[in-house]
Parts: structure tokens; sequence; C-alpha cells
């Protein structure tokens, strides 16, 4: 029946877009929370790295399997229990009282995270015909762009002027509004008819995207090697490969697979899939590089930082919703070729732009357009993958389109966290022995070996942290001059190192943007196009 006739469809798109809000959020607005949470619960960084870790690993692993489930179930159920166990781990994590608790709360946030995202999309189908998706989508978006973004600027408003807490009780009232919404305003969307759920493809999906996630999740933190006694960091991933290669073949043979493989047929669909991992890949390998350059060589504050990039975040807010009109008008394909375009242009004007001096001002233009870049891709790309996806299998196509986004961001972090750190290594170094020729003969080896060890420890993230220790038995009447130069050797080696670092986001983006030539371009399609779903209303 015609949805769209006895649903008002506005309050629909508000609901969901609550839903993913918090989701996609609290992907990046713990992180500056670290040095809070660590001083809070007295813990390890390794301890805390699984803050954020164990929420994305689960969310990651589960999509595919959520998406399945909103179609066995319906949508609306799975959305509202998503939001009911998202919000209860929120409430959780801010309560905790050690890191084993907010770990153990986060994994809960993740699981619920993954019961809301692919449900959304299936929603939207369903009470929006296919000439109009593009503006719902354009909303959901832009909510996608904004709260990514502006995860760490509200993470540092939140840090400086109240509790790291408040950053997940935040979800809360957020969370109990979008339940009361979702049984006033969803309509329990069913699909055609009943599906079972492929049990043996749950674990095999879910054991290869764990081994997978977890592999370039943790790879940097164990150097690419040796975890514990024989297991390795290309073990764990090349056993998620092979479980992925099985997942495949079992699922070409059966009646009701998890991932209907018929999906990818589609080239339009095979083609978001690339390009949406692509998008995540850029905005990991700009946002990671840029949020270290602004606190460790600028010296801003956590809030200063989030500031910075702000503008991009309300850029692509603001241009989502027109773009995804748009895409309905006008098809998506050259709108995504310029947002990718866009996006890794602006990304390459910042990383020329900064130096050891820049401002907040001397970004706010090229944030601008990568903002505008990422405001065009965001809601043309799902209009584009879904366009043509019968409503039987939108939860199926939301669920692969979410996750291969999720990956895209793992494997951008791993990938920007492995080129930053080794690029970094070599400018400190050169740095240090350009440097070194100030000092004492004496002293000039240990300033150097003390760069050396900095860049093979790791990162480090601050206002004035270096990671660099000065030499030993070093005269009271030189410890000024040194760490002026210590300071000098950071700063301007950090520099050269992002800009290759950053140059590989930008070369995925501009290789996505161009294989958008193939996107197959559909101008707008009539409502009655629409394929029919059943429909029971809530009240």
């Amino acid at each position: 029946m015609s949805t769209e006739k006895r649903v008002n469809p506005w309050p629909v798109v508000l609901v969901t877009a609550l839903g993913f809000f918090m989701i996609m959020l609290d992907t990046t607005i713990v992180y500056v929370a670290t040095p809070s949470i660590l001083s809070s619960l007295h813990t390890s960084l390794d301890q805390v790295l699984w803050v954020f870790n164990g929420y994305l690993l689960t969310y990651a692993v589960l999509l595919i399997t959520a998406g399945r489930l909103g179609d066995i179930f319906g949508p609306r159920q799975l959305f509202a229990a998503g939001l009911i166990v998202f919000t209860a781990a929120s409430a959780l994590c801010g309560l905790s009282q050690d890191a084993a608790q907010l770990i153990a709360a986060r994994v809960v946030q993740g699981i619920g995270g993954a019961l809301i995202a692919p449900q959304t999309l299936t929603v939207l189908m369903a009470i929006f015909p296919p000439a109009r998706r593009g503006a719902a989508f354009g909303i959901t978006g832009a909510v996608i762009g904004v709260s990514t973004l502006a995860g760490p600027t509200l993470g540092g408003l939140i840090v400086t002027y109240w509790d790291w807490r408040w950053i997940f009780f935040l979800n809360v009232p957020i969370g109990i509004i979008a339940l009361l919404g979702t049984f006033l305003f969803i309509p329990d969307v069913r699909p055609g008819r009943r599906h079972g759920l492929d049990l043996v493809g749950v674990l095999l999906s879910s054991a290869s995207l764990l081994a997978i996630v977890f592999g370039l999740i943790e790879g940097q933190r164990y150097e690419w090697g040796v975890i514990s006694g024989w297991l390795t960091i290309p073990m764990v991933i090349v056993a998620g490969v092979a479980l992925f290669i099985v997942f495949i073949a079992w699922e070409r043979f059966q009646n009701e697979p998890l991932v209907p493989m018929r999906l990818f047929r589609d080239r339009n669909f095979s083609l978001m899939n690339w390009t949406g991992a692509a998008m995540f890949f850029g905005m990991q390998g700009i946002f990671i590089p840029v949020t270290i350059y602004t606190q460790s060589v600028l010296g801003m504050t956590p809030l200063e930082s989030g500031l910075t990039v702000a503008p991009m975040s309300l850029t692509a807010g603001i241009v989502a919703p027109f773009a995804g009109r748009l895409a309905d008008r006008f098809g998506g394909k050259y709108l995504l070729m310029a947002g990718l375009a866009l996006f890794g242009a602006g990304a390459a004007i910042v990383t020329a732009l900064a130096t050891i001096t820049s401002t907040q001002t001397t970004f706010i233009l090229p944030f601008v357009v990568t903002g505008l870049g990422l405001g065009l891709v965001v809601a043309p790309m799902t209009t584009v993958a879904m366009r043509d996806i019968k409503p039987v299998l939108a939860g199926a196509a939301s669920g692969v389109l979410n996750t291969t986004r999720q990956l895209g961001a793992v494997v951008g972090a791993a990938a920007v966290g492995a080129v930053l750190q080794n690029r970094l290594a070599v400018a400190l170094h050169d740095q240090a022995v350009t440097a070194a020729a100030q000092l004492p003969p004496a002293l000039e080896g240990q300033f150097v070996a003390g760069f050396d060890n900095a860049a093979k420890s790791g990162l480090q993230v601050g206002r004035g942290q270096t990671g660099a220790s000065l030499p030993a038995n070093v005269p009271a009447s030189l410890v000024g001059t040194i760490q002026d130069v210590v300071h000098h050797v950071f700063v301007n080696g950090y520099v050269i190192a992002m800009r290759p670092t950053v140059a590989v986001a930008v070369a995925v983006l501009a290789v996505a943007s161009v294989s958008c030539v193939l996107v197959l371009n559909r101008r707008q399609v009539p409502d009655e196009a629409r394929a029919p779903v059943d429909v029971a209303d809530a009240a």
C-alpha cells in the first residue's frame, strides 16, 4: 500500500536521524576525553584504547546480521530495540567505576548501534518513493557528516567545562526522545514475505569480520607482528579473509542467504559500497593527522581543535540535503564525482597551508571546500546505492552498505597510522640530525637517539608533547635551549610527515571520484514505480 498517504514522512526522518546521530557521534566524541578517562579511572592507555575500539569492533561486526534481523522482525522493532540497548549502555558508560566496566558498556553500546543503523535506510525506503528518497537520504547524510566531525568539538566542550561522563549521559535524553518518536511516528514496515536467518552465515560473517577488524585496529599496537606466542597480526587478518571467502561460497548456495549475492549484480550498489569505504577512509586520513597537528604542533586545546574543523561539518550539514534533492532530480553521478574531488582537494589545501605558525583562520576556507565535497557525496551515494534495491532486500543491503563504510574507516585508520608513524620516524630523524649541529658535540648522539626512540614508541598527542626526552646530564644552563630545539624538531618533523600521510587519503578519494564515471545515472523515477510494502500503523 502507499505508505506516504498514511504516514507523514518527515517526523520519521527526524526520529531516524536522532538514532543515527547518537551512534555516529559516539564513534569520535570519546577521542578527546582520553586524558580525562585515564586520570579519572586510573587506568592504562591500552585499556582506554579499547573504550573506542570495543565499540567500533562490535558495531562493525554485527551490522550485516542486524540488517537481516530487520528483514525478519521488522525494522521498527529492531530500531526500537537498538535504541533501548544503546541508551541503557550509555548510562552504564557514564556510571562506570573502572576501565573494565566502561569497556563492557561500550561493547554493549556497539551492539545497540549495530541494531539501529541498518534499519534507518529500510524505513526511509519504505515511506519514500524513489523520486523523493534523495531528500530524506540528504538529511541522514547531513547527520552522518555533522555528528562524526562534531564529535571532537562537542567532546572538547564537555570535557573542558563539565566531566567526561557527560559525553555518555548526553545520549540518554536523546535516546528516550527517539524511542518515544519511534512508536509515535515510525510505521511497522514489513517486507513482502517472511525470511529465515542463515545461522551458519551469521557465524561465518561475524568471525571473519571480527578477525579482520581486530587485526586492523590492533595492528599498530603490536607493530604488525606477534600478539602472543605463535599468534600474529598477519595470521589473524589472513584467517579473517579466508573465513570471508568461505562465507561468500556458503552464501551462494543458500535459499535465504544472510547477504544475497544478487545485490552485487547491481552495478551502482557495488560501486557505492566502494565509494562509501573510500569516503570513510578519507575522513580518517584527514581527521587523524589534522587532530594531532592542531594539538601537538599548534598547541590547541581539544575544544579549539574541534572548532578548527567545525567549518567542514557545518558546510557538509548545510549542503547534504540540497545534494539529496539534486540527486533525485538529475541523478547522483556527477555530484559524486565533484564531491569526492572537492573532498580530496580541500584536504590537500589544508596540508599545503599547514605550518608551525598557522591559526584557525588559516583553515576556514579549505575546510569549507572539504565540507562542500563531503556534503555532495553522503546523500547521492546512498540514493544511487539503494535506488534499485527491492524493499524486501533493503535490510540486507543497508547492513552491507554500513559495514563497508565502517571497514573503510578501520582500514583508513590503520593505513594512516602506519604511514604517519613511518614518515614521522624519518622526518624526526632528519630534523634531529640537522638541529643537533647547534648542540655541544657530546650531546648530539643522545639528542638524535631521543627522537628515534620517540618515533618507535608511538605518537604523542597533546599540547606541548613531543615524546622525546632530553639527553642525560644536560647542564642546567642549556635545558631551556635544548627544550626549544626539541620542540622545533618535533613540530617541523610532524608537518613534513603529515603531508604524505594525508596524500594517501587524497589519492584514494581521487580514484573513487574517477570510478564514479561508471555509475549508471538515473534521473527522477515516477512515484508509482515504487514497490509496495505492507504497513501496520503503530497506533
